[in-house]
């Protein structure tokens, strides 16, 4: 055999369908384990698509987030030892319930009843989280069992709480800044008013 029949250009091309189907193979595997384990990540990846527009606080007004949330002593920038949560802009039209408790509520990762902003140092606001919420005693009547996104419950509020609501049912899902404690938590220590 002279070595110009032993070169890579001149071997046959059997191994090429075999090689190209182990990639396939393994990309598809690889794959699959992580979209399993994912808890939701697609759901993330929509809600982030869906809200990408509402880094302009214009653009979220226009869509309905016009409504700046205060609690019971008027402030409006939220946060507790664990941190800060920041500016939440209510969409009233996706939390029916608050205003009717016929309402039956329903909850979609694309359209958070908040969008949440942190405030930065010369007044303008950037888009950190978004917060999804419904009154508890409205969505025990309509549904078995407590509502989820992300494949992730929701927190429980009681009533009493700062903001003078009725028991309810939240989740904050930090996917504009990175929160150290969890994605989900209602906190990020790196969020301050």
């Amino acid at each position: 055999m002279t070595p110009a029949t032993t070169s890579p250009r001149n071997r046959p091309a059997t191994r090429w369908p075999l090689l190209v189907g182990l990639a396939i193979f393994i990309l598809t595997l690889s794959g699959i384990p992580a979209a399993a384990a994912s808890g939701g990540q697609s759901d993330v990846a929509g809600a982030r698509a869906a809200t990408a527009r509402f880094h302009d606080l214009s653009a979220a007004d226009s869509a309905g987030y016009s409504a700046l949330v205060a609690d019971l002593a008027g402030i409006t920038c939220i946060e507790s030892a664990a941190g800060g949560m920041g500016l939440h802009y209510l969409n009233p039209a996706l939390v029916p319930e608050l205003f009717d408790a016929a309402a039956v509520p329903t909850i979609d990762a694309a359209t958070p009843e908040l969008i949440v902003y942190a405030p930065g140092s010369s007044g303008e606001v950037r888009l950190v989280a978004l917060e999804y919420l419904t009154l508890k005693a409205s969505w025990d009547a309509n549904y078995a069992s407590p509502p989820t996104l992300f494949g992730r419950s929701f927190d429980v509020t009681l009533a009493g709480n700062r903001y003078g609501l009725p028991d309810f049912y939240s989740l904050h899902a930090w996917i504009w800044n990175p929160n150290p404690t969890h994605l989900f938590a209602p906190d990020n220590p790196n969020v301050s008013c």
